[in-house]
């Protein structure tokens, strides 16, 4: 009898832990991504049954998060996360159903599943700290963040000195990272492969590297993983590092960017607060990760009401080519107002509602002009060709002066503001974003943000904010050889994860890596002219800039700049079709009834083929613009054809060292 009530008793027992552990589980709507929460008991300072606070995932049945920890350092306080029981857990669901106004997609339909889990330390009358873990998961990847609430009485400031969230790989996975060299940066390097355990042990010695969002990994034969951030507001954004400082480490750990007036804290404020999403994509290929939309899913809805004035559309540019004058005299910078007519000129006559002025218009008054150029006047010249104008800002200025400032700008009937150098996503970095994109709205302002960290979904909340430079741009093909077809072929798959880059594509003068001279006046770009068009498919961009000198585009130019004028800027539809992480990428994306479709190479020629299954019943007329049969030796000539397609058609793709293929596919009538 007493055997018989002790199974009994294991049983119950067993189907409780059972129950417990079914509670703290959160699986994606498909029910391949899995993630659990529990406390590790065994930590030194478990009390009562409580723990470390840690969660693990798994990936079709596969481990990819092994238990990692979670806590936040809050003052100097013990950890709020090293040592909780799990004091109550809460589930729903819910579908993520909006439009997407300018991006890869015009509408979103993702479903999730939602774990609240309330943490709480042991003390004196059940009164000990609190925290909350919110948890989504959706067939496309996982997300939480911490919300701390405010007491029921006492202190409700917030000092955060750090996150103490893990992220134990079960592999030493392979990882392409963008290191950078301080928290004051413009997020404009290369990705560089290692492994995980690379990043804390290099030369045999413990080492570690500040690493910036987002970051690509791949655990092989299980999953390609995207590690990211959403929804900043309030909050500093997050780096990560590997600690170990051993060669068997394979983990990263999150470091908030500290504050500029206090680095012993990375953010503060008053409770109740939520930290940022911590967002994990996980799929069986990397072009999953590209076409996801988590990132905006995890940001509020649009607070702008009317959006009508909001236009993407592709500009004209002073920039690159060093003001080349109206007479097109290589070298002779002219910084006037008639020659900035030169390039209103251009984007009428190409069809370009935009022509992007940059820096040179104003000293660090940005209410005042410098009597270079003459905003106002240049502005009703572009309106009587139906152009409208952007202005560059220092974002020091902005800070100080926006209130002036962006009244002023609606006044001239400027359009927009490519923000530069902002170079900080502290707290205060983080929040000048938020309030640069209400105070722009506010005025029927547009913003291009360069300079600046990568994004995180805020084009949803202000989809007046439009783009974001943060990567290693044509422009540094002026002074070195840092942008390379190589470089082009990792960031479509690294960069491109977070949304819109603004790369300034579109140069002409088209080398081969070893006739590639780097130089300000006339610059040159390696790779060829195929892959420059290409770029407009394969990169996000709303507001994308044609870079070149007018002239470029003439002559011999005017057949392969008809693929830049006819491109679109945003999406209904994309596809990745294939590719691999810095060698090469096929995009399709669909705006409207065509398609098109954008292919780049590193410096290995490749021949393609490319199924048309995207593109769903009906016959098309594929324009093709490829890379010229010599083009491995002559990298501006582009080889332009037609032919006549369907979704059971397979079409070749002939890529040269360096290039490119962009094709249009346009329905028969």
């Amino acid at each position: 009898m007493t055997k018989h009530w002790v199974l009994i008793g294991l049983f119950a027992l067993g189907a409780v832990q059972q129950t417990h552990a079914q509670a703290n589980r959160l699986q994606s709507p498909d029910g391949r991504l899995v993630m659990t929460f529990s406390v590790n008991t065994s930590k030194p300072l478990s009390t009562q049954g409580s723990g470390q606070l840690q969660y693990s995932v798994t990936f079709k049945g596969k481990p990819i998060i092994d238990a990692s920890a979670m806590g936040l350092a809050l003052d100097d306080q013990l950890s709020l996360g090293e040592n909780v029981t799990i004091a109550d857990t809460k589930s729903s669901s819910g579908i993520d159903d909006y439009p997407l106004m300018f991006s890869k997609v015009s509408h979103v339909h993702d479903a999730y599943n939602v774990l609240s889990l309330t943490v709480r330390e042991p003390g004196s009358n059940g009164h000990g700290r609190s925290l909350v873990v919110e948890a989504r998961a959706y067939n496309s990847g996982i997300a939480f963040r911490y919300l701390l609430p405010a007491p029921p009485r006492g202190n409700t400031e917030l000092r955060l000195r750090d996150e103490e969230t893990e992220f134990r790989f079960s592999q030493d996975d392979t990882a392409w990272v963008l290191a950078l060299p301080n928290y004051r940066s413009s997020y404009e390097s290369e990705y560089v492969r290692y492994n995980l355990s690379a990043l804390s042990n290099q030369g045999g010695v413990s080492s570690h590297f500040l690493i910036g969002m987002p970051t690509l990994l791949h655990q092989p034969g299980d999953a390609w993983i995207s590690l990211m951030e959403a929804d900043l507001e309030g909050n500093s954004s997050a780096y990560v590092t590997n600690p170990t400082g051993n060669w068997a480490g394979h983990m990263l750990r999150v470091k908030l960017s500290p504050r500029w007036d206090d680095p012993s804290f990375a953010v503060t404020g008053t409770l109740p607060h939520h930290s940022a999403w911590r967002v994990l994509g996980i799929a069986d290929t990397p072009g999953e990760l590209l076409e996801s939309n988590l990132q905006t899913d995890l940001n509020p809805p649009s607070r702008v009401k009317d959006t009508n004035w909001i236009q993407p559309g592709k500009a004209s540019w002073n920039w690159w080519v060093d003001n080349v004058n109206a007479k097109g005299e290589s070298g002779n910078s002219q910084f006037t107002t008639e020659t900035m007519k030169y390039y209103v000129d251009f984007a009428a006559k190409s069809g370009f509602p935009y022509f992007f002025l940059d820096a040179g218009w104003s000293g660090g008054d940005i209410t005042k002009m410098n009597g270079k150029v003459d905003i106002p006047e240049l502005v009703k010249y572009a309106a009587t060709k139906h152009v409208k104008v952007w202005i560059w800002l220092y974002s020091t200025a902005v800070m100080e002066q926006m209130k002036e400032a962006f009244p002023l700008y609606e006044k001239w009937g400027v359009a927009g503001m490519k923000i530069d150098f902002v170079n900080r996503d502290d707290q205060e970095g983080i929040q000048f974003f938020y309030d640069v994109a209400r105070e722009a709205a506010a005025h029927h302002l547009m913003v291009d943000f360069h300079g600046c960290h990568t994004p995180w979904g805020i084009m949803r909340t202000y989809p007046n904010v439009m783009s974001y430079e943060a990567v290693l741009g044509l422009e540094n093909n002026k002074v070195g050889r840092r942008d390379s077809p190589v470089d082009r072929s990792v960031f479509a798959w690294t960069r491109a994860l977070v949304g819109p880059l603004d790369y300034t594509a579109g140069a002409f003068d088209s080398q081969t890596e070893a006739s590639f001279v780097a130089r300000n006046a006339s610059p040159q770009v390696m790779g060829t002219r195929a892959q420059q068009l290409a770029l407009y498919v394969v990169y996000e961009n709303p507001v994308p800039m044609v870079s070149d000198s007018p002239q470029n585009y003439e002559g011999e130019a005017a057949a392969a700049f008809q693929f830049l004028k006819d491109v679109p800027t945003t999406w209904d539809e994309t596809r990745v079709l294939g590719g691999d992480v810095g060698e090469y990428s096929i995009v399709a994306r669909r705006h409207g009834s065509e398609w098109y479709l954008g292919s780049t190479t590193n410096w290995t020629p490749r021949e393609l083929k490319v199924p048309l299954k995207f593109l769903g019943n009906g016959n098309y007329t594929a324009e093709v613009y490829e890379d010229g049969a010599d083009a491995a030796t002559q990298p501006k000539h582009v080889n332009i054809r037609k032919a006549s397609v369907a979704s059971n058609s397979t079409l070749n793709l002939n890529l040269a060292p360096g290039g490119g293929a962009a094709i249009r596919f346009i329905p028969a009538k």
